[in-house]
């Protein structure tokens, strides 16, 4: 009696396994490959991260960094992602996280942040490292440059439905291995053009090689040289892992896999978002308003906990000779610049 009630308990539970099993690799793989064979989403059917960072694994595993591989489809790498909603508990979490208050999507005149649809893109950014088509290796690309453009203020996306765009726009050889230039873009629930960025990373096939001969030219990595008294200058502490977790873009599973291991690098968009955080407190919400363009260029990784330094001053010339006046600053350590960057005015969105 006992061993038959203990063997139907038996089928049971290898019988509730099986359905289990099979129902996960229909949420996490059949269903997820499916919706992967269009290159328009939607919000409400994403593949799940669980199925994106295998594939990820899988890619990084098959593929040498610094190495332009054949496109394995001809169509173009470009993913639509429709009828996006802002959530003001994310927006919340990154306000906090990027130092400016939990409050702050509450406080009066306040626009959304200008580096929050970069957040919001990130695992739309997975989809496209992970796709057939993209010919680098996803693991260890590492962001050298960025231009960030608010078209109109970024609070139209508070207003409904709108949409992510993430594509590839170009592959270029270079003396460290391969750069590829992404662009990330929103648009409002009108279909007008609100936020774009362009991400230039960089597939390195010489581990040694510095990336400081890599410079935008209209970034001047030096800092500001006959403007020392003008500059102002804040202190920060880096943390080692409270608030960077959540600047740990799920397009790096394998950077936030090795958290664990060793001391972890202070993702890029963290630093970038702080930075604009200090300028906006102490310069005032409007240098930061539409239309404005932010140029980037990072130097070398921050290694987290550390110390460092914010500075911003006004600049009359731009780097490349336009006499546009604007606001450059940097995040160094040490003297040792790890983010150099200028914001300006731009052209309104016609």
């Amino acid at each position: 009696m006992i061993s038959s009630i203990m063997g139907n308990v038996h089928s049971c539970v290898v019988a509730s396994l099986s359905l289990f099993s099979v129902y996960l690799v229909y949420v996490h793989v059949y269903r997820a490959h499916t919706v992967l064979k269009s290159s328009v989403l939607h919000s409400d059917r994403m593949p799940s991260s669980v199925y994106l960072c295998v594939k990820y694994f899988l890619r990084a595993c098959t593929r040498t960094p610094g190495c332009l591989y054949a496109a394995a489809e001809t169509r173009h790498v470009v993913y639509t992602l429709l009828n996006c909603r802002l959530q003001p508990p994310v927006l919340r979490s990154f306000c906090s996280a990027a130092g400016y208050g939990w409050d702050y999507p509450d406080s009066e005149h306040r626009d959304v942040p200008l580096s929050f649809p970069e957040f919001l893109c990130s695992r739309l950014m997975l989809v496209l490292l992970t796709a057939a088509n993209f010919r680098l290796s996803p693991a260890g690309l590492i962001r050298v440059r960025q231009t960030v453009k608010s078209l109109q203020p970024v609070d139209e996306l508070k207003k409904g439905r709108f949409t992510l765009q993430v594509e590839v726009v170009a592959y270029r050889r270079v003396d460290e291995g391969v750069e590829v230039d992404v662009r990330l873009s929103a648009a409002s629930r009108l279909g007008c053009p609100v936020w774009e960025s362009v991400l230039t990373l960089l597939s390195r096939d010489k581990p040694h090689t510095s990336l400081r001969s890599r410079q935008d030219p209209g970034v001047s990595p030096a800092g500001p040289s006959d403007q020392v008294e003008m500059v102002k200058q804040v202190k920060l502490r880096v943390p080692r892992t409270a608030g960077l977790l959540r600047f740990s873009s799920v397009s790096s599973p394998l950077r936030l896999f090795s958290r664990l291991f060793s001391a972890p690098a202070a993702p890029p968009l963290w630093m970038l978002s702080v930075c604009l955080a200090e300028i906006e407190k102490h310069k005032g919400v409007g240098v930061v308003t539409a239309p404005v363009s932010v140029q980037v260029q990072f130097t070398h990784p921050l290694v987290a906990p550390a110390d460092v330094t914010v500075g911003f001053w006004e600049t009359s010339r731009a780097e490349d000779g336009s006499s546009a006046p604007g606001l450059g600053f940097h995040m160094e350590q040490h003297g040792s610049a790890h983010l150099v960057g200028r914001i300006a005015r731009s052209s309104p969105s016609p």
